[in-house]
């Protein structure tokens, strides 16, 4: 966490949390995500771990399984203690939060395990300081912007190099798990959200899972896919036409016509986007210039929003929407993905992730 160390995001997010004391957080089986930003962890599991916040400094409970794992991991300003019962929690978690005011990560944490904390270490209250991590986390400090870049580079790397597989009879499943090789074999930890292949009329589906169906010449083939590394995604989407010689003319034309409105659509967006405007205007831009192309003839074919904040999280926050307030800040990384989807016939979407810098904004 070179420029993202332990208390400077602590710093982040209490200053948008209100009156409180400490803040918990609890994993589950999974780790809420902002377990991951105030440690920074790459390793470990860490399930059913408690991570007591204060305003300059935090303390991890964790069990024996875990301990030395979090020891090699800790950066200054995180203190690691080694739970080896029930009962050694209870003390230990009473004696830190007994009688303070408490924020708890309530779009994570399972109710169980709220009145858990209620029952057992007695704290003074127990608010929601959800949006104050969300504030937090939004603007990304040099290291998450670094890391970003790095899954973003991987990921547009398998994006060239997955046009090698596009073969005639290949299966969208098959195409998928090329891709996801692809992006391992360049240093991602994993994928950021389930790939997305789809060809011909599947294109017209934004979310359409990878199936059974096969390429076919002249199908229009796009993937919308994201890697992780250092706990940072990445979300890339591009259309391609496969095999053009076997395309009639009339479809070829328009397909090659959908994806260049989308893509004029997209750079119209990412030319307009300055600090200070609102994430509707840029949806509004983007979304105008599609359902105006032709007189009309994509209306009502733009169906999703223009973009969203990418992190720690592929969905990490607001972005562009027709109802987005946010008001657009030096720091936030945020997709631009125009997309037109025409019912049995087929559908394109290009998808960048943008930093909003502070003149405007850079594709990543």
């Amino acid at each position: 966490m070179e420029n993202g160390n332990v208390a400077e995001r602590l710093k982040k997010v209490f200053e948008n949390a209100g009156k409180i004391d400490k803040i918990v957080i609890v994993n589950t089986g999974a780790q809420d995500p902002n377990f991951i930003y105030i440690t920074g962890f790459t390793s470990g599991l860490f399930e059913y771990s408690y991570l007591v916040l204060e305003a300059t400094s935090a303390v991890l409970f964790t069990s024996v399984l875990e301990y030395e794992t979090a020891r090699e991991q800790a950066r200054e300003g995180l203190e690691i203690i080694k739970i080896e019962s029930s009962e050694d929690l209870r003390k230990n978690m009473e004696e830190k939060i007994r009688g303070f005011r408490i924020g708890i990560n309530g779009n994570f944490l399972p109710h169980n395990i709220y009145e858990a904390i209620m029952k057992s270490y007695n704290p003074a209250s127990i608010d929601d300081v959800s949006d104050a991590f969300a504030k937090a986390r939004i603007v990304k400090d040099k290291d998450e912007i670094e890391n970003i870049k790095k899954a973003v580079s991987i990921t547009k790397w398998s994006q060239m190099l997955i046009q090698k597989e596009f073969k005639e009879g290949i299966t969208e499943m098959e195409l998928a798990s090329k891709f996801d090789s692809l992006s391992l074999s360049m240093g991602a930890q994993g994928t950021s959200f389930r790939t997305i292949v789809c060809f011909g009329r599947n294109a017209a589906l934004p979310h359409h899972y990878p199936d059974s169906t096969k390429l076919r010449e002249g199908d229009l083939i796009l993937i919308d896919a994201g890697c992780l590394f250092n706990n940072y995604a990445s979300d890339i989407t591009r259309t391609f036409i496969f095999n053009k010689e076997k395309i009639n003319p009339e479809d070829l034309a328009k397909m090659e016509e959908i994806i260049k409105v989308v893509k004029d659509a997209q750079v119209m967006a990412i030319r307009a986007i300055k600090p200070g405007m609102r994430g509707k205007e840029i949806d509004k831009i983007a979304r105008n210039y599609i359902e105006g192309f032709g007189g009309g003839k994509y209306k009502g074919m733009f169906i999703h929003s223009l973009g969203h904040s990418v992190g720690i999280e592929v969905h990490d926050g607001a972005g562009f929407s027709p109802g987005e307030e946010t008001v657009l800040k030096e720091g936030m990384v945020i997709t631009v993905e125009p997309g037109i989807y025409i019912n049995g016939f087929a559908g394109a979407r290009i998808e960048d992730d943008i930093l909003i810098t502070k003149d405007g904004a850079s594709v990543i």
